[in-house]
């Protein structure tokens, strides 16, 4: 009440047809593409949740979510910088960047009382993780998963000095790289961002498809992006698994081609996920919903074409990404230039999507993807077996995973009941290689696996 006692007529007047505007987007997918001159930037806490009934207010309107400089951060950035958090009476929300996945992993252990952050972005598995204290040193910080950001919009980008080697989605010669040690005193070198997680995972499912056993054949490592960049550079790396923008700025750099793009690996995959703390969920259950209808919002918003070029020129920000637009427009309208002879990409549904996608819901956590992650968790033997079987990978699912909110968010802000999934499965899942997951039957999945921890 205070808030708007501070605003003049002319104020509210403005800030009340914005919220009605973008009410009737949110329901319908409506509205005017943005004009050239639009503003690409507001002040969140100028837009007051004019629309906001006293029974869904959230309970505080501050929050610090982490983000990492990629594509799939963009709902977060945007739920900010288009005044969707503050719409929902989260007038004073923070979005952080984090310096790396450790970083953020870190912060999220310390919480934002203490320095850190109440949640973000992540790569997945990495809330169970974290909830399990398996990346933490032992320090258990029970998370919830509350969204899928985006699907796809990851690469792996293969050094330019192995050109004309068939090294594409399908390698044509897996012993070239098998071989690597014998012919070039090392093995070959590929890297991810962070270990047992999305990137990781993505890599290890393309080498192990194509007959290449990650964990003896290469040496893969976790190296920061620039890292790994430099050593494409100077020839000491072969290959590396990312997000957009970086596989195409390494082929903009004439440093490497894109091998494949995670989508060919597995179309509309699970990407990267919206998690909070547990504590902070549990004490803010309406300001977690309020995040949640402001991230759909912005959802809808990042996935309609006509927004692209405001999209990329807001997250290119210094205070952002701090990239050229010019390096963001490529993926954000799905054209990839994946060199080395193999055709270039031009498809809007090939990059990163926020909203639907060929298959249906993104923004909708299905428990089915985070058993995969599990899954495959388990087929690479890491964290020394603490995931055991598919029942403590289910427990940990259903621990984790708030799909609930999700639901109740959504039809609080009006979201049809088409986009609104009824099953917690998003069914059978099928890789490039043939290869399917079969939620109901991932033990018959791990068995069918030709490479895997012994």
């Amino acid at each position: 009440m205070s808030e708007f006692s501070r605003l003049t007529r002319r104020r509210f007047i403005a800030t009340a047809g914005v919220s009605a505007a973008s009410a009737i987007f949110l329901k319908g997918c409506l509205g005017n593409p943005p004009s050239d001159n639009a503003t690409t930037t507001q002040n969140p806490t100028a837009a007051p949740a004019v629309n906001v009934n006293s029974g869904e207010a959230p309970e505080v309107t501050a929050v610090k979510l982490g983000y990492l400089p990629i594509v799939e951060s963009a709902p977060l950035i945007i739920a900010k910088e288009k005044g969707f958090f503050a719409k929902y009476g989260l007038t004073e929300v923070e979005v952080s960047k984090q310096s790396n996945w450790a970083s953020a992993r870190d912060n999220i252990v310390n919480g934002a009382a203490a320095g850190g952050i109440d949640g973000g972005q992540w790569q997945m598995p990495m809330p169970h993780l974290i909830t399990e204290g398996l990346i933490t040193n032992g320090r258990k910080t029970p998370m919830y998963v509350l969204a899928q950001l985006n699907t796809q919009g990851n690469g792996i980008a293969i050094s330019d000095s192995l050109k004309g080697q068939g090294i594409s989605l399908k390698i044509k010669n897996p012993d070239l790289i098998k071989g690597y040690e014998k012919t070039k005193g090392r093995k070959f070198k590929a890297a991810f961002t962070f270990p047992n997680a999305n990137q990781d995972l993505w890599i290890r499912y393309w080498l192990a498809a194509n007959g290449i056993d990650p964990d003896k054949d290469i040496d893969l490592l976790a190296v920061p992006p620039s890292e790994t960049v430099q050593g494409m550079k100077t020839g000491s790396m072969d290959a590396f698994s990312t997000g957009d923008p970086w596989p195409l700025r390494i082929v903009n750099d004439n440093i490497g081609f894109l091998g494949a793009l995670t989508e060919q690996i597995w179309q509309a995959h699970p990407e990267e996920y919206l998690a909070l703390r547990a504590d902070w969920v549990d004490k803010n259950p309406k300001a977690t919903k309020a995040i949640l209808k402001a991230v759909m919002e912005a959802q809808q918003w990042c996935d309609k074409p006509e927004n692209r070029k405001e999209l990329a020129t807001i997250v290119s920000g210094r205070n952002y990404f701090n990239v050229p637009v010019a390096v963001l427009m490529p993926p954000f309208e799905g054209k990839y230039t994946m060199g080395d002879g193999q055709p270039n990409v031009n498809n809007f549904k090939a990059g990163p999507l926020y909203w639907k996608d060929s298959v249906g819901s993104v923004s909708y956590p299905y428990k089915s993807h985070d058993l995969w992650f599990l899954t495959e968790t388990m087929r690479w033997g890491f964290h020394k077996g603490a995931i055991k079987d598919v029942d403590t990978a289910k427990k940990l699912v259903d621990k984790v995973n708030r799909e609930d909110l999700w639901k109740e968010a959504a039809k609080e802000a009006g979201i049809a009941s088409a986009d609104i999934p009824t099953s917690t499965s998003r069914g059978v899942e099928q890789f490039f290689d043939g290869v399917k997951f079969d939620p109901e039957k991932p033990e018959a999945y791990l068995a069918s696996l030709k490479i895997k921890k012994a």
